[in-house]
């Protein structure tokens, strides 16, 4: 069985960063899909954009601290969690959300808070962070958590995407 979601959009508000009593890190953010249909009667373009709730933890949730804020175009990879509570007036209430176990900053590295040229300076435009990674490395490869029997070559960079080109998406 698979549960698996794929998003680009563009964080509708900045992210809600929050440290649990044990210390951990977790990111909330609004992001907003928008699809573009065209109506053949109508002879027009019309837009229908979904708003998404996004959770991210630890590693991620550093990242979204230090870099993603309203306006940021991402690429998330997670999956669908839904969740049930009780309101204060005791009624059972529901929510579904993407848990995300990859992100990836898009856009132009000037729509980015990174271009103050801060730790993310070499990383490229485009760089994806994972669960597995505590925080962004300019030049460390993500490495898997599995252990690995005798040692491998590493994998070529991914390819960044041109900084005057933002709709060439690296995939």
């Amino acid at each position: 069985m698979v549960n698996k979601v794929i998003l680009i959009g563009n964080v509708g508000m900045d992210p809600e960063v929050r440290t649990t009593e044990g210390g951990v890190k977790v990111a909330r953010l609004r992001l907003a899909t928008t699809e573009r249909l065209f109506d053949r009667q109508a002879n027009e373009t019309r837009e229908h954009t979904e708003w998404h709730t996004v959770t991210l933890w630890r590693g991620l949730a550093d990242v979204v601290d230090r870099y993603v804020h309203k306006g940021s175009q991402i690429y998330i990879e997670g999956r669908l969690r839904t969740r049930d509570w009780m309101d204060k007036d005791n009624n059972k209430r529901f929510t579904t959300e993407i848990l995300a176990d990859t992100m990836n900053l898009l856009g132009r590295r000037s729509d980015n808070s990174a271009s103050d040229g801060a730790s993310y300076g070499q990383a490229p435009a485009s760089a994806p962070y994972t669960q597995s990674q505590a925080a962004p490395a300019a030049a460390a490869p993500v490495q898997s958590a599995a252990p690995q029997a005798a040692p491998q070559s590493q994998p070529a960079p991914a390819p960044s995407m041109p900084a005057d080109d933002p709709d060439d998406l690296p995939f």
